[in-house]
């Protein structure tokens, strides 16, 4: 048993940008790059194995060769991780709870998600919640009458922010971010607002108000400022949790020399590496497998004693 290093599939939708490739080392032909679908099992856009014995098959045929690799505690990876590299406004959209999406949807995965802002331009905002309650008949007025921005709660980002967007929550990326995603395997999104704006066919993109509605939470969302996180130094490396939910938990890790942990038979881990470069050690290994800026590598459930080094920045994902 190794770590796998992946490689994604990517999307061109129209708000994206070019820094995916640029800066992030995704050789994807895509223009735009909107976002890296960096460790997925979802049809609509699978990651690949490019390192060891399963290189070129995707994470979802490895799973299903070998089942015990997502732990005793998963049946499935239940988890999507992304970057998103927003250099337009997203549209204010909103996907629904895992009951919604189960019973209308065929049985699929509703979706929260968490972002974490790896890089922001000045005066960067994101849309989060109702600035006030709303209604249905509101809403539908607003839209009709180009004034719903003023029903949206904006809030300024910076980089190293950190937001967990629950099922139910209106909510848009804003032109000149570029962030992290985990959130569950779903690929449900319910566009309420996308500004007019037509597709690479000169058609209006679809939205979806009916839908939207009905698993909107239409309250104001209260307070938005970002808490004090807790961050724990050690010889090596420090380790900062991010967000923990009942989905997942993502904790920052900065290697500066070394980092170990352990990869239990209760569940998989995913390293995503944000800053740097470095090396993964595991137990019976010959040499590290190297990793970079915009790497991503699963690690099965069981692997052991992994042990990192180099100088880099890790988001460590664990369900």
């Amino acid at each position: 048993m190794s770590p796998i290093l992946l490689a994604p599939s990517g999307k061109d939708y129209l708000w994206g940008g070019n820094r995916l490739k640029t800066e992030y080392g995704k050789d994807i032909k895509s223009t735009p790059l909107a976002e890296t679908w960096e460790c997925s099992v979802h049809p609509n856009g699978p990651c690949y194995a490019i390192s060891g014995e399963y290189k070129g098959m995707t994470l979802a045929e490895i799973i299903k060769m070998h089942p015990e690799y997502v732990g005793n505690k998963n049946t499935k990876i239940p988890v999507l991780i992304k970057f998103i590299d927003a250099a337009k406004d997203l549209s204010v959209q909103v996907h629904p709870s895992d009951e919604y999406a189960r019973e209308y949807e065929n049985g699929q995965n509703g979706k929260t998600e968490m972002w974490y802002v790896l890089e922001a331009k000045e005066g960067a905002k994101l849309v989060w919640g109702f600035e006030h309650k709303v209604t249905k008949e509101i809403l539908e007025k607003d839209i009709a009458e180009g004034t719903l921005q003023n029903d949206l709660h904006y809030v300024p980002v910076h980089k190293g922010d950190v937001f967990l967007i629950e099922s139910g929550t209106v909510h848009a990326i804003g032109e000149g971010i570029l962030l992290a995603e985990i959130q569950e395997s779903s690929d449900l999104t319910y566009r309420l607002y996308d500004y007019n704006r037509r597709d690479k066919n000169g058609n209006l993109r679809e939205l979806h108000f009916g839908k939207a509605v009905q698993v909107l939470n239409m309250n104001p969302i209260g307070d938005t400022s970002q808490k004090p996180r807790y961050v724990r130094y050690f010889y090596g490396c420090s380790r900062e949790m991010l967000c923990r939910c009942k989905y997942f938990e993502t904790e920052k890790i900065q290697v500066t020399k070394g980092f170990s942990f352990s990869v239990m038979k209760n569940s998989f881990q995913v390293l995503l590496c944000t800053n740097g470069e470095g090396g993964l050690e595991t137990d019976g290994s010959n040499r590290p497998l190297r990793f970079q800026k915009g790497s991503c590598i699963f690690l099965p459930a069981g692997l052991g004693r992994c042990h990192v080094i180099g100088e880099c920045d890790l988001l460590k994902i664990r369900c």
